[in-house]
Formats: structure tokens, sequence, C-alpha cells
């Protein structure tokens, strides 16, 4: 996976100040135009995105330059991910967060407005 860190962001931002990058991140987890990854991944942003260190947020933000149906495959257990995809850890917790084993209902997080 650290390989995959290393290489340069498929859109150019790999200078990107931390914080900057998980308030972009918190926005790409809500627009994703499929309703279902917008609920799981608005929900998994708004749980764990304060918490994650710089090396899981860059992970995450290159878990998201995927095409939606393929995410919406992966965190569902629909299909299997390939390397190095199938040993992050950031998509064991999607896979976790998903299953929602605690039957929690769930909603689109509220936008912090400042």
């Amino acid at each position: 996976m650290d390989d995959l860190i290393a290489s340069p962001h498929p859109e150019g931002r790999d200078n990107e100040p931390t914080e900057t990058l998980r308030k972009r991140l918190v926005y790409e987890s809500r627009k994703r135009g499929i309703l279902e990854m917008d609920l799981i991944l608005s929900t998994f942003a708004n749980d764990r995105l304060a918490v994650m260190n710089d090396r899981e947020l860059r992970e995450y933000d290159r878990f998201l330059t995927l095409p939606d149906w393929t995410i919406f495959y992966y965190v569902t257990g629909k299909a299997e991910a390939p390397e190095p995809w199938r040993s992050s850890e950031v998509l064991g917790e999607l896979l976790h967060h998903s299953a929602n084993k605690g039957k929690n209902v769930r909603r689109m997080p509220d936008l912090d407005v400042k």
C-alpha cells in the first residue's frame, strides 16, 4: 500500500496540506453521484476522517479515484478488491462500516457551517 501512496496522485494533489485534504474528502465522500455511495462514504467520513492520520487520508483519497460502482462492489463485499486494495486498512474499515452489524439507522451527516 505504501507504493500506492508514494505514486503520483492521478489529479496532481500530492502536496495538498492535510487539513485541506480532510475537508475535500468530506465533500468527495458526500457527492459521489450514486446515493448508496453518498450514504456509505459520508457516514464513514463523518465517523473516521477526523482521526485518520495523513497516510490513511491519502490512501482513502486514492481509493476515491476509483469509479463509483467499483467502490460500491468493494465496500459491500460484492466483489473482491485486487491488490493493493485487498490489503488496505482503509478498505477493511470501509467493509466493516458498510456491513453495519449494529443495524444503525444512517442518514447523511450535517455539514458544519462556519
